[in-house]
């Protein structure tokens, strides 16, 4: 996989920089005959765009999405789907303090360290701007998962030390926060909006569910499809760590105690007791939920004074000036549920080609007849 693409059979790359002329994504493998109404498409960057709320940055982006080609009388034609986000607010003038400074926590001295040279404007594709491509490519997604039966819901489940303790996924978009539950979005706004004032911001955790995908999804040894869902939500820009299932708690657990009893349910399905494993086992979907976490850190750009050097090694003290989000999490939201999207289409398309059908090879026999 190239450095800005992602996916073998259902194959996204973007281009464009935070303060250039547009940012966009090109789909090569989406299939042909796919209804896709672009007021759809519309709808996953408009969750995702700039100035929703308190907790977002007030940059005033429209985030129009244009479909330039593999489109043809509200159809995918098989051809790729090239599609185009203008700037419309960009100003790169506010970032001229920091041509010669390394901004603590972002990309700056990695990029420079790597290319010699950076793009100083907001960091350019290390942008958290360069996800609305990703958002738009995630929308092509799931419209062809849908169709398929599967669905892809995430929410802020944690800000700070605010932890959502129910899910009601209906809830999410009804709240600034994005949360599944009523009660901790209200907590998770008050800390934000409190550390906003004080010149900080916050970190959290999102969680990501697909139901409906089917067993079978995944190859062997490499290509597990928890492998590509880590690192598909690890290449999120503010995203420092990734978990399945139980995750990281299961490190604290007997053999005994994270043993997760098979059964069928009497239809020829194959069930989990607990799901521990997220829906994944072996690298492959078992048909059970999948559910991933992934932890977001803090915005890097606050408005404390921060210890930094510029271009000649020299220490440097730096205030950061310009629009930035407070808490990252309810942008993020609609991004990881894009990337996921992306993973699962790549993999659907995968099994397609090895075995002609979406689903698994193999079945269970059904249930004995009682006498």
């Amino acid at each position: 996989m190239a450095g800005s693409a992602w996916g073998r059979y259902f194959r996204v790359m973007t281009f464009g920089e935070s303060h250039g002329p547009a940012l966009g994504a090109v789909i090569d493998g989406c299939p042909p005959g796919l209804s896709l109404d672009q007021a759809l498409l519309q709808q996953d960057l408009d969750r995702r765009r700039p100035g929703q709320s308190g907790v977002t940055t007030p940059r005033s982006e429209p985030d129009r999405v244009e479909v330039l080609s593999g489109l043809f009388e509200g159809k995918t034609t098989g051809t790729p789907i090239a599609m185009v986000i203008y700037n419309q607010d960009a100003d790169p003038a506010a970032y001229d303090h920091l041509r010669e400074v390394f901004r603590p926590g972002h990309g700056d001295l990695a990029y420079f360290l790597k290319y010699g040279t950076r793009d100083h404007r907001g960091g350019g594709r290390a942008s958290g701007r360069e996800t609305a491509a990703r958002v738009a490519a995630g929308a092509v997604a799931r419209a062809f998962l849908a169709e398929h039966g599967v669905r892809v819901i995430a929410g802020t489940i944690q800000v700070g030390s605010v932890v959502a303790r129910s899910r009601d996924w209906d809830e999410v978009e009804r709240n600034v926060m994005r949360a599944p539950e009523s009660e901790a979005a209200e907590l998770m706004e008050a800390l934000v909006n409190e550390l906003k004032e004080e010149g900080d911001s916050a970190g959290g955790v999102i969680e990501v569910l697909a139901r409906g995908v089917p067993a079978g999804l995944g190859e062997p040894v490499f290509g597990k499809l928890d492998a590509d869902l880590a690192g598909a939500l690890m290449s999120i820009g503010a995203v420092k760590g990734v978990e399945i299932g139980d995750g990281f708690e299961t490190a604290s657990r007997r053999g005994s105690e994270n043993a997760d009893p098979i059964f069928s349910d009497g239809e020829g399905k194959v069930r989990t007791r607990f799901n521990r494993a997220g829906g994944i086992l072996a690298g492959i979907s078992t048909g059970e939920d999948i559910i991933a976490r992934i932890a977001v850190k803090p915005t890097s750009s606050i408005g404390l004074e921060q210890q930094t050097i510029d271009r000649q090694g020299r220490s440097a003290p730096l205030e950061i000036r310009g629009r930035h989000d407070p808490c990252l999490c309810p942008r993020i939201v609609p991004v990881a549920e894009a990337m996921v999207l992306i993973v699962l289409a790549d993999h659907l398309l995968a099994q397609r080609a090895k075995t002609g059908i979406p689903g698994p090879a193999g079945s269970l026999p059904p249930p004995p007849l009682e006498k």
